[in-house]
């Protein structure tokens, strides 16, 4: 069985989920870097993966990294990689990628170099002087960085936050990798309550349901990577299989509540394709008025940042009376993301702990209350 490099890259702060999540799998060579989880693995862990991780971006297949700072250097060292073990003669391969802090930081150049030497290095396996490229996608991508080159070719096509449930949302949508790795931080299981405040087009509750069921994200969409000859179609199919096998029967107790009914529909719609419905009660409700008696529950939610202009205020005003109420309601935990600043100050309480994550290009926290008590600052006036 021939063995592969493939990295799952992610949002900073993220490796840690996702090298859980690959090693539950388990996937061999699990290692976490900045921004990706790298690990080995043939091609039915290329399905494996594709269908079952919840946090990571993508699934690549590394092809070759090495140091270039020269145009000439990533040319010959581009075109002396074995490509054409994963790309057929009629295989489409475009090229697109990123630079930063390099010396070859044209992308448009970049992408034109690392084009010529794949078509050369094919051209010379392959006897043929043109590449129609009328068959299956095999995406190119390259990074740079401190002038290490990696050159990946792409498996999962759109990003595996793209479950297939949500193509209709509302302003801000929170990723559904990220909404995952909040409810995944909260170490909700689907035994305790559980509740979203804020859940606008219900991305939260809907991947809290998908983890209390244990059901695969990737379950019910395709992946460029299907369609490659290096991997059997019957992998796929396993995968799904085996996926299918691991899901939990329960009832679970998960309500996501929001002030605008618009954004509600979206929820229901999208908790409807995301065939977890009946697993979730959405209602219309002010979170300033949030009371809930039980004996165990966690709240993971993403309120308004307040991050244009005239809305920092306002975001203020919410945090603090959400504060208020959440401090009468016990036996709640808390797992509330914010870029705000001075969150903490304006809810009224320290965090028990805080985790760096980016929302998108936002810089914000996960501050995690594992208990319903004020630590820090008392309440505003």
């Amino acid at each position: 069985m021939t063995e592969y490099k493939l990295c799952v890259p992610c949002l900073l702060g993220l490796e840690g989920p996702i090298a859980d999540e690959l090693k539950r799998l388990d996937m061999t060579g699990v290692k976490a870097e900045n921004g990706r989880v790298c690990f080995t693995g043939g091609a039915s862990d290329i399905a494996r993966a594709n269908i079952n991780l919840r946090v990571g971006e993508r699934v690549l297949l590394e092809l070759g990294s090495f140091t270039a700072m020269s145009f000439d250097e990533l040319f010959e060292r581009t075109k002396a990689l074995p490509w054409e073990s994963v790309i057929p003669s009629d295989g489409a391969f475009p090229v697109k990628g990123y630079s930063l802090n390099s010396k070859l930081f044209s992308v448009s150049d970049c992408q034109k170099i690392i084009k010529k030497a794949v078509v050369e290095r094919l051209k010379s396996v392959y006897g043929i002087e043109w590449f129609a490229e009328s068959g299956a996608l095999y995406q190119i991508q390259f990074s740079i960085m401190k002038d290490q080159v990696s050159l990946c070719i792409d498996t999962s096509g759109e990003g595996l936050h793209k479950r297939g449930y949500r193509p209709a949302h509302n302003a801000a949508p929170l990723k559904e990798t990220m909404a995952a790795a909040m409810v995944i931080f909260s170490r909700y299981r689907g035994r305790d309550d559980f509740c979203d405040p804020f859940c606008g087009s219900g991305t939260i509750p809907i991947e809290a349901a998908l983890i209390a069921l244990n059901r695969a994200p990737g379950l019910n969409r395709s992946f460029p990577a299907m369609n490659w000859g290096v991997i059997p179609r019957s992998v796929w199919a396993e995968a799904r299989d085996e996926a299918r096998d691991k899901e939990f029967h329960g009832s679970y107790h998960i309500i996501g509540a929001d002030i605008d009914p618009h954004a509600l529909r979206l929820a229901k719609e999208n908790a409807q394709r995301a065939g977890v419905a009946d697993l979730i009660h959405f209602e219309t409700a002010d979170a300033t008025a949030f009371s809930r008696e039980t004996e165990r529950g966690v709240i993971v939610t993403n309120p308004p940042y307040g991050e244009r202009i005239g809305e920092k205020d306002e975001a203020e005003r919410l945090y603090r009376a959400f504060g208020q109420a959440w401090r009468q309601c016990p036996n709640w935990s808390l797992y509330l993301l914010s870029s705000h600043t001075e969150f903490e100050r304006c809810f009224g309480a320290e965090a028990d702990r805080k985790r760096k994550l980016y929302n998108g290009m936002i810089k914000c926290d996960l501050f995690m209350y594992y208990k319903n008590t004020i630590k820090g600052p008392a309440e505003e006036k």
